[in-house]
């Protein structure tokens, strides 16, 4: 088959590999139909998540069909329309048991295009399917739904539920791409009374405001005077950090009321400094964390309802075969205004391994 595969910092291919087997009675083989590129994804090219190491496939986020399941896997079979989560989930170790699955240690967390191979590629092999995949229902969209394998659930669980959001709060999203794009989205399901968005570029502020921002800043433009402004000089109750650079984190600290909390979800790959000889006295919350997709469930019902954006966020469509150039696009947003690009190709009826097997039969 063909994947994107990670050759070391700034190197990347769409080349020939293996095609995936099962390798545990608890796996499931997936075909990709629709894949999507991670700001995570472009940390990793530059060097910043050293745990992934050159001949890796890419990517955590995808829909597919089921071709294949081992034979402890009850809850799909093949032919079943699925959608990746970007967290697998033992189910069994004291974090999954407390739901906090990102943190498994049972062989699970943040495994696809991390630690195993990943899901840019036309088959990708799923660990613990029962838990890790969820079957989608047909009236979503596959390029809708992939949007739900990470960025809503991130966006959702380590931003506003992280941040505690609350009826009437002045929450600033610094950063509006994908992610904050989702945070914001989310963050208006709790009623806020004001939604700051701070970004450089102009098209990203554009999607802000018609994904419910209030208010717009670019981060060169004096933002925390913004901020003062709309809240009498107090602060935001919420700031969510939603880029993963030193600058937006030291920003979210200082745009913070007393007693207000900042939450991180930006991939880092840099140390940010933490002012703690001004924000001892403030009595400030701050939250890190990795996804755990526990909400995943509950955001592809309200997909399903028509209650999140979907295709809305998608702003770059391209076939399997054509990924270098849409990383190119992602890569660029700034110039070539994507958001979400999502790509999907021609479908294969059947595997190498299966064709192998039948063969080895007779």
């Amino acid at each position: 088959m063909k994947a994107l595969v990670f050759q070391g910092p700034g190197r990347t291919a769409w080349q020939d590999v293996p095609d995936p087997i099962i390798k545990d009675a608890a796996d499931a083989v997936v075909r990709v139909d629709a894949v999507t590129i991670c700001g995570t994804d472009l940390h990793i090219i530059k060097g910043d998540v050293p745990e992934v190491t050159p001949g890796r496939i890419l990517g955590h986020e995808a829909v597919g069909t089921v071709v294949e399941t081992g034979g402890d896997v009850r809850t799909v079979r093949p032919g079943d329309r699925v959608l990746i989560s970007c967290i697998s989930s033992c189910g069994r170790c004291r974090f999954c048991r407390e739901g906090h699955y990102g943190q498994c240690r049972g062989g699970g967390g943040w495994v696809l295009g991390h630690t195993i191979d990943g899901t840019q590629a036309e088959y990708v092999r799923v660990p613990f399917a029962d838990l890790s995949v969820h079957p989608l229902p047909s009236a979503v969209d596959s390029h809708d739904a992939v949007l739900l394998a990470d960025i809503f659930p991130t966006a959702y669980e380590v931003g506003v539920l992280n941040g505690n959001v609350r009826p009437g709060d002045t929450v600033v999203v610094v950063g509006a791409g994908p992610i904050g794009l989702a945070a914001i989205t989310t963050a208006g399901l709790y009623s806020p009374g004001r939604i700051i968005a701070v970004d450089l570029a102009d098209s990203r502020l554009a999607a802000a405001r018609a994904f419910g921002a209030d208010a717009t800043a670019g981060a060169n433009e004096q933002p925390e005077q913004l901020v003062a402004d709309l809240t009498d000089g107090l602060g935001a109750d919420v700031a969510i950090e939603a880029v993963g650079v030193p600058e937006a984190f030291e920003m979210c600290a200082r745009m913070v009321r007393p007693g207000g909390r900042v939450a991180n979800i930006g991939v880092h790959g840099k140390p940010a400094t933490l002012h703690l000889e001004e924000l001892w006295i403030k009595d400030i919350t701050i939250t890190t964390g990795l996804v755990d997709t526990y909400s995943t469930p509950m955001l592809l019902r309200m997909m399903a309802a028509g209650r999140l954006p979907g295709s809305a966020l998608v702003t770059h469509r391209f076939e399997l075969g054509q990924m270098e150039e849409a990383y190119d696009v992602f890569a660029r947003a700034g110039d070539t205004g994507a958001l979400k690009v999502v790509l999907g190709g021609p479908r294969h009826d059947v595997l190498a391994q299966t064709a192998r097997r039948e063969a080895e039969r007779t």
